[in-house]
């Protein structure tokens, strides 16, 4: 047997070994598909004797890429690795913007292209409604690029979404979009969706390139397909056409991405798509004991669109799942504090043991509140990035703009920064000067004059600017990425507008101070490929790439944010009809099967213990609603869920958690409190009116449409409109009928 194959389990083994052709590995959560796949990238190197250069491995998160990078090194310790000599690993928008800079010229962009951001994204976006005079407060300048997103990943350019746009609101996004493509290409930039339709559009109108990189792509693996979009579907498909060996590895129980595009069909008509396919399933679990296991396959075997498979351990038993019914959000708060402290103290565990996980972030509010009066250090996933900071933003502006002086969001974002006095006017006046004579604003910028109409203070002050962005272009090829951050930090005039003398002041120098620890390791790459791989790490940087599990705190975060994480206890709070699973989803079977596959995500985080808690009252969203307990909960086997106890911890609870009432109930305890929630004892006419309406049924109301009721309390019903979401309304008195 191959050293490679020595710790691996059969399947691992085969699905390693299976190099040839097209296969799929059904990988189970906790499942070592990331061994895996490292290991099969090895073996074709080692034993296969593969170009390594000849491997491509797709991932999803640079994190996940960093760590495949890792552990290739690690097995291959022997062989000598170097940029030139090393397997293609990389996100999908990595890997495309390589190819990119190397062939974007053939679609009339040049090479030295930067990527917008979301935030520049909705900064153009909302610029180009307002020159169309599109009210702002009518359309969301958010769902308009929403919108044009899901075109773009569709692969539907803006033209041809203009021909086909059906209705008022798609004539509008159709309006943006063309206008908001225009003026990205003018300033030689790209969104994220732009870098993989670009390549699909590339590799589509210039059949000689496909093949180029047909030939040199010989072996692909791709990482969590079931999250894979129509143009990532595309993008592989056209790439494997020629040699066939594709490799990709999911697990369709948690694909939960379809409000990114992504398409859970993808995985499950892989074997149509490749009829010889050789499937292959991890079944043996390495992270959670088998009660939680066989509690998460109560919820996602409800689903009908899934392969099958039964996920094993060979740690049997273990905890019970724990549900907990609060009186309130606060008490649901308050119920995992006293968890967390008690664990803590009693030495069991560390903070970073711990994690809350929530259907969104609205949720997150009350719970921080309770940490921070309790003094428990925590950890929200999804607060502000550090590559979001004003101060970095601004930073890697300059650099945007030295890089590719076409720029124009990037220039407006920084030509006051510090404060030069070109204000709208005179920045209107210099555009206007710059495409009389054909150039850049950069350029234009040096050789402005009177003639633009501007005076003598903004000519200088505009000289000036363009001058230092000229001088620190010239630095490009004489100093290392340090350097030049150095270098604009302190000649911009940035470094001393932060020496205010306040604390502010200070912490934003220290955060430019640590981009520096982020440049450095970019100053071993000479001249202009430094800037651009560096500004590409900033622009791809993506949402879970920050996560780090070392920090000792409890992590908050959604459950989509948790996916590919672990920890020992993990909370899911707002286990309620309306929120786990969403309103959005319950007049629609695939967007209900997608909130269960969400819970099972959530479920299957857990090593040691799972809770669930829900509440019989919860202000959230504006409103104070009285949901049901979650179906979800009903999908647990009785056997494997337990009442959660009040800790015994000196923690002061207010009286009514002493009142039984309020604690964890069994599976039965919680039907009865369901169904209690829509009956009534002493029955009155007007209740027979009243109660004619039960949970589940489906209603249409005059104004609000079609909708589900999912709680009912005497008079009130809590309804979920397809459309307008929840609303709480009056039995007797609302426009409502059964459907």
């Amino acid at each position: 047997m191959h050293k490679l194959l020595e710790k691996l389990n059969s399947r691992q083994r085969e699905a390693v070994e299976t190099t040839e052709g097209a296969v799929l590995i059904i990988a189970g959560a906790g499942s070592g598909k990331t061994l895996a796949l490292t290991h099969r990238v090895a073996y074709l190197i080692q034993e296969k004797k593969v170009n390594p250069r000849n491997i491509l491995a797709v991932t999803f998160t640079n994190k996940a890429a960093n760590e495949m990078k890792e552990r290739i090194i690690k097995l291959l310790s022997e062989e000598k690795f170097s940029r030139d000599n090393f397997p293609i690993v990389g996100t999908f928008h990595s890997i495309c913007v390589k190819i990119l800079r190397h062939e974007i010229e053939k679609i009339g962009y040049k090479k030295s292209f930067n990527i917008f951001d979301t935030q520049d994204q909705q900064g153009l976006i909302k610029k180009t409604m307002k020159e169309l005079s599109i009210d702002l407060k009518q359309f969301k300048p958010k769902s308009i690029l929403g919108a044009i997103s899901k075109a773009k990943n569709n692969l539907i350019g803006a033209d041809d979404f203009a021909k086909q746009a059906g209705g008022y609101y798609e004539e509008i996004v159709a309006k943006v979009y063309v206008v908001y493509q225009k003026k990205l290409k003018e300033q030689n930039a790209l969104d994220f969706d732009d870098i993989l339709m670009f390549t699909v559009k590339v590799f589509h109108d210039f059949p000689e390139v496909l093949e180029k990189y047909q030939r040199f792509f010989k072996y692909i693996m791709v990482d969590e397909y079931q999250d894979t979009n129509h143009a990532q579907y595309d993008l592989i498909s056209m790439i494997a056409k020629r040699n066939k060996n594709i490799c990709v590895v999911g697990d369709d129980w948690q694909g939960v991405y379809s409000f990114r595009g992504a398409n859970i069909q993808n995985i499950l008509d892989f074997e149509k798509d490749y009829p010889e396919a050789k499937v292959i399933k991890l079944e043996q679990n390495y992270r959670s004991s088998q009660n939680i296991l066989d509690a998460a396959y109560g919820i996602i075997s409800k689903n009908i669109n899934r392969k099958d498979k039964k996920i094993w351990t060979e740690q049997k038993g273990g905890h019970l799942i724990s549900s907990y019914e609060a009186l309130s959000e606060k008490d649901e708060a308050e119920f995992m504090v006293a968890e967390v402290l008690t664990g803590t103290r009693e030495k069991k565990y560390k903070f970073r043991d711990f994690v809350v996980l929530y259907r969104t972030n609205a949720q997150s509010r009350i719970i921080e509140e309770s940490m921070l009066k309790n003094s428990i250090p925590y950890r929200i996933v999804g607060g502000l990035k550090f590559y979001q900071r004003k101060e970095i933003k601004d930073m890697v502006a300059y650099l945007r703009l030295i890089q590719n002086h076409d720029d124009l969001v990037s220039l407006e974002r920084i030509i006051n920064e510090p404060r030069r006095s070109i204000g709208p006017v005179s920045l209107k006046k210099w555009t206007e000067f710059a495409q009389s004579l054909g150039l850049n604003l950069v350029e234009a910028g040096l050789k402005i004059g009177p003639e633009s109409k501007l005076n003598e203070s903004k000519i200088d002050a505009i000289k000036k600017f363009c001058d230092f962005i000229r001088r620190a272009e010239e630095k490009i090829s004489k100093e290392s990425m340090v350097g030049l951050i150095g270098f604009v930090f302190s000649h911009s005039g940035y470094e001393k507008m932060l020496m205010d003398g306040t604390e502010e002041g200070e912490i934003r120098k220290e955060n430019i101070y640590e981009l520096l620890t982020v440049a450095k390791k970019y100053d071993e790459y000479i001249g202009a490929e430094g800037l651009r791989l560096f500004l590409e790490e900033v622009a791809l940087v993506s949402d879970t790439d920050d996560i780090s599990q070392e920090i000792d705190a409890v992590h908050l975060m959604t459950l989509h944010s948790a996916k590919g994480l672990e920890f020992k206890i993990v909370f899911i709070a707002g286990l309620e009809e309306g929120i786990l699973p969403h309103s959005r989803s319950m007049l629609n079977q695939s967007e209900m099967e997608e909130e269960r596959r969400l819970m099972y995500v959530g479920v299957t985080r857990a090593k040691e213990k799972v809770y669930l808690l829900f509440t019989s009252e919860r202000n959230i969203f504006g409103s104070t609603q009285s949901n049901a307990p979650s179906r979800f909960l009903d999908d647990i086997p009785s056997h494997l869920i337990q009442a959660a106890e009040t800790p015994s911890l000196n923690f002061q609870f207010p009286n009514k958690f002493q009142n039984s009432k309020y604690k964890l109930k069994t599976k039965h305890e919680i039907q009865f409190i369901k169904n209690s929630k829509s009956k009534s004892n002493g029955v009155t006419s007007y209740e027979l009116q009243v109660t004619s309406f039960k949970d589940g049924n489906r209603v249409i109301h005059e104004v609000f449409g079609e909708g589900i009721i999912v709680a009912s309390q005497g008079d009130t019903l809590t309804v979920a409109f397809s459309k307008s979401g929840l609303k709480k309304l009056s039995a007797s008195i609302a426009p409502l009928k059964k459907v």
